[in-house]
């Protein structure tokens, strides 16, 4: 079965105003539109877009709670994935999220403590990890994502001080540990507080500046006095070609900064944030799921499973996000299981074992298990999430 479905953006407020709108081929609201969800997530499930096919549910959520066997197979209680499209035109809270283990204590800590699921202080929303996949839509995308080394992060101190001698104390810092310079940086003390206003001053009169000093101006502009400033100059930069993708495992610190993107990750809104955020910062918690191992920035490289048709699988997460370019000899793509459609570009018709669908640019629809194997035909270009 195939099943039309649709969403309203989520209108945070370092949104695009014209991104999602402009996939979507319609006129922009006048807000900003930050993420589109695709899935039964409680916060903002799919709309059904003909309820009487399903018996008149509303929602995705609705569907699944009423007939899960119908929707999901008889081996699924719940839709393993959460697909959004991701518009920023501000850069997003610096941020990382737990393993399974530490979400699973974390949660359960705080339901013992009694924390309210809303509190602005509460951390874990729920007893699952968060691992996410972005794939570029825009020609770039730009990131923060994972430390990099500290000889690299002094290089920029360095061309940042100048000889001024007022990041001394952060040079020494960043030279003896990643996990102290961080816990540093938001301790509050008169010496912290100093050296982020003095990042802050001292950014905009660099010449020449690398892509880590150039993006600590615009943070400083956006967030002045924010320990986050200080804190993305220990991370890796990365700006992704359209196509491209990361996948941010548990523990990888990271911030979205600019771009549109196809993001794929598991229905969880555990957040641990660190700085460039109004939000609860919770640094004892932050300090105790990063990993502070310097490493590459983590590119996830497609793997073409049959002709017109990459797949985008990080091991152990439980989903695939493929991307599928049928052209004129059509593709066919097999799917693990409750899966969703989105096409970015162009128009496509896709049929399964026993319905068929045609979906044109800005376009999503679910598709049950029992569907198997998608035959993709036309012009357009699909994205499909999945099962693994």
């Amino acid at each position: 079965m195939f099943l039309a479905i649709t969403n309203t953006p989520r209108d945070y407020a370092w949104g695009s105003r014209s991104a999602i709108a402009e996939l979507l081929g319609r006129a922009p609201s006048g807000r900003p539109e930050a993420e589109l969800w695709l899935g039964a997530h409680a916060g903002s499930p799919s709309v059904v877009v003909n309820p009487a096919v399903v018996d008149g549910a509303d929602t995705l959520a609705d569907w699944f709670a009423a007939e899960p066997a119908r929707a999901l197979g008889r081996d699924r209680d719940e839709l393993p994935f959460l697909l959004k499209v991701l518009a920023a035109d501000e850069p997003l809270s610096i941020q990382a999220h737990p393993t399974p283990e530490q979400a699973e204590a974390g949660f359960a800590a705080e339901e013992a403590a009694g924390v309210p699921i809303d509190s602005p202080t509460r951390n874990y929303k729920d007893p699952f990890p968060k691992p996410e996949i972005i794939v570029a839509l825009s020609e770039s995308f730009d990131a923060l994502c994972g430390f990099r080394t500290p000889a690299e992060t002094i290089v920029d101190v360095d061309a940042l001080d100048a000889g001024t001698g007022r990041l001394a104390a952060l040079r020494g810092s960043v030279a003896t540990s990643l996990e102290s310079t961080l816990a540093w940086l938001f301790d509050g003390s008169e010496e912290s507080r100093a050296v982020v206003a003095a990042v802050g001053e001292l950014a905009p009169s660099v010449a020449d500046p690398s892509p880590s000093v150039a993006t600590v101006v615009d943070l400083a502009a956006r967030w002045p006095g924010d320990p986050g400033v200080v804190v993305s100059l220990l991370l890796n930069r990365v700006s992704l070609r359209r196509g491209e993708a990361l996948f941010l495992p548990a523990g990888n610190v990271h911030a979205y900064l600019r771009g549109l993107g196809v993001e794929l990750m598991a229905p969880s809104d555990n957040v641990l944030r660190g700085g460039l955020t109004p939000k609860h910062v919770d640094v004892p918690e932050l300090l105790r799921v990063l990993e502070f191992e310097p490493l590459p920035v983590p590119r996830l490289l497609p793997v073409e499973t049959a002709p017109g048709v990459e797949r985008f699988e990080p091991g152990g997460v439980g989903f695939a996000l493929l991307r599928v370019h049928a052209g004129g000899a059509g593709a066919v793509v097999e799917i693990g299981g409750p899966s969703i459609l989105l096409v970015t570009e162009g128009e496509v018709v896709v049929k399964g074992q026993d319905g068929s669908m045609r979906l044109r640019q800005g376009e999503s629809a679910f598709v049950t298990p029992d569907e198997v194997r998608l035959a993709v035909t036309g012009g357009g270009q699909l994205y499909v999430a999945t099962p693994a």
